[in-house]
């Protein structure tokens, strides 16, 4: 609810505060007695758009502060929060505008941009009036309006929850089937590197074992002779002989040489047992270069292979075997991909027909509802002596989305056979306003968290006409807040609380200011209101006459 008002140096307002309650909160004045400075000052401290010079001439800055008392749960508390602005029961907004056309924005103390204030605009005023494009003249908002009627948030929440598997259920598709896109765009590639790494079977440390055997058989017949003539040296006609000989030399005479002998001898035993070592040593390296020529040319061969291999895909020969297991893993998980997304798509297939079945419900559900609407706006309709013209809520089937297919506009006929259209282009001045008022008491139900304003919405109406508005108008003001703007004494009739507009010159300065009415100012102003610049004791029997009726 809007408590306060506060408006300093703005347009021709010097200085004004406003003290609004419950209920219906009714401003009447002359055309041009500045009603319309006091939407716009309000409108400029919500961050709304308007008019681009608001400072006062001569003045620094203008200001703005706007209070508005928040109860427990009221929607903007959760964009206080998503801002970081501190909350609590009350709410003060504060704007300034500076000559130079800065302008700056406070939430309860705390800076805040444009944008903040104007979604916290959204859930604490709706202002509705002749040029209303923020509210019900505004089709894309209508389907919510429908919902709103209809009570339809259980619905919502289903399709909104049946059309999020969906969406997840076709990314994971999207996903897979990407995936598999990219792995079978190289599917031939992988199928051949595979096969052709199979067919090698590279071992780990292969390279070097070949390279230092293909080493080895090619020095063989360099080293070969060499070696042999050394083993034959140490064989039975070299070294191992003539040792042999002088031991049995030794040996045979070792009694007559007083024990003299016996170690000579023990050390040539030990010899030749090291001769054997090495002999033995020297066999096997002769027989280690024995090779067939042919095996000389495989192991090259082979040895190139993995080389050249190793070149084409760009690792190392030893890492051969890992890379052949990455691509087989890449050609599995596309066989097996196939599969997966077979799955994938049948859950989809299954959300899918969740969401269907969810949204048929809805639109279903939307279309019971706009019956009732429609009906309930026209018996609105009638009392507002527009009981010729015809309102329609058409549903047409749009883009599947979070809340279903449905589009939804609200249509009007002022005449039986006349053709249907948007509301804003059908309607003169004053049938646009009580179709919108007979629209807002049928839609707005139990929602009293926001001000509810209707800027002479009452144009173009008198007598009982007015009298039905400004009955519906306090009807909508129970148990909330509603503000109008009228020139209707009908109007003005029924608000609980009523401040006059009016217009003074100081210092030949024009300022405009407003006055709370008192029950004997009340009773004149609408006098003024119905005889104008003359008030008549006729008029004033006519004015206690609509108050008290």
């Amino acid at each position: 609810m809007l408590r306060a008002l506060d408006i300093r140096d703005m347009l021709i307002i010097d200085r004004l505060e406003l003290m609004f309650q419950p209920g219906l909160n009714v401003l009447t004045g002359e055309t041009g007695a500045g009603k319309s400075i006091l939407l716009d000052s309000l409108g400029f401290v919500l961050g709304w758009r308007g008019r681009a010079e608001l400072v006062r001439q001569g003045a620094e800055q203008g200001e703005v502060v706007a209070e508005f008392d928040l109860p427990e749960g009221h929607p903007a508390h959760d964009i206080l929060a998503e801002a970081g602005l501190p909350g609590g029961e009350e709410l003060i907004l504060r704007r300034v505008n500076r000559a130079d056309g800065r302008k700056t924005a406070w939430v309860n103390d705390r800076r805040c941009s444009g944008d903040v204030l104007r979604s916290l605009s959204e859930t604490l005023i709706e202002l509705h009036g002749q040029h209303d494009d923020r509210g019900l003249l505004n089709p894309r908002g209508h389907r919510a309006m429908l919902d709103a009627f209809a009570r339809l948030d259980g619905m919502l929440a289903d399709t909104r929850a049946a059309w999020g598997q969906v969406a997840k259920a076709r990314k994971t598709v999207e996903a897979t089937q990407a995936a598999l896109d990219a792995v079978r765009a190289e599917e031939e590639f992988l199928r051949h590197a595979v096969a052709e790494l199979d067919q090698l079977d590279p071992m780990p440390g292969e390279d070097a074992e070949l390279d230092a055997r293909r080493r080895l058989m090619q020095g063989a017949e360099k080293i070969r002779d060499d070696v042999a003539r050394a083993f034959a040296l140490l064989s039975g006609e070299g070294a191992e002989g003539a040792i042999g000989d002088a031991m049995r030399w030794l040996e045979g005479v070792t009694a007559d040489a007083g024990g003299q002998l016996e170690e000579p001898i023990a050390a040539l035993g030990r010899a030749m047992l090291e001769l054997g070592e090495a002999q033995n040593g020297v066999e096997r390296c002769l027989n280690a270069l024995e090779f067939n020529p042919a095996e000389l040319e495989a192991a090259e061969e082979r040895l190139f292979a993995i080389r050249a291999l190793a070149r084409k895909h760009d690792v190392l020969p030893d890492e051969l075997g890992d890379y052949a297991d990455t691509l087989r893993g890449k050609l599995a998980a596309l066989d097996a991909g196939d599969a997966d997304l077979e799955q994938q798509q049948a859950d989809l297939a299954t959300a899918q027909a969740a969401y269907d079945a969810a949204a048929t419900a809805l639109s279903m559900a939307r279309s019971e509802a706009a019956g009732r609407l429609d009906a309930a706006v026209m018996g609105e309709l009638a009392p507002l002596k527009m009981e010729r013209a015809v309102f329609e809520t058409k549903l047409t089937e749009g883009e599947a989305g979070p809340e279903g297919r449905d589009m939804v506009a609200f249509t009007v006929a002022t005449n039986p056979g006349a053709p249907a259209g948007p509301l804003n282009k059908i309607a003169s001045g004053g049938e646009l306003s009580r179709f919108l008022l007979a629209l807002k008491v049928c839609l707005t139900g139990d929602d009293s968290a926001r001000t509810m304003i209707f800027d002479e919405i009452d144009r173009g109406v008198g007598g009982a006409t007015a009298d039905a508005v400004g009955r519906r108008l306090a009807a909508l003001a129970s148990g909330g807040q509603v503000l109008v703007v009228t020139h209707s004494p009908q109007v003005a009739a029924q608000g609980q609380h009523h401040w006059r507009v009016q217009k003074q010159v100081e210092d030949n300065t024009t300022l405009s200011t407003v006055v709370p009415l008192s029950a004997d100012d009340r009773v004149d102003e609408i006098a003024r209101m119905v005889a104008g610049d003359t008030i008549t004791d006729e008029a004033r029997a006519a004015a206690k006459a609509l108050l008290t009726s």
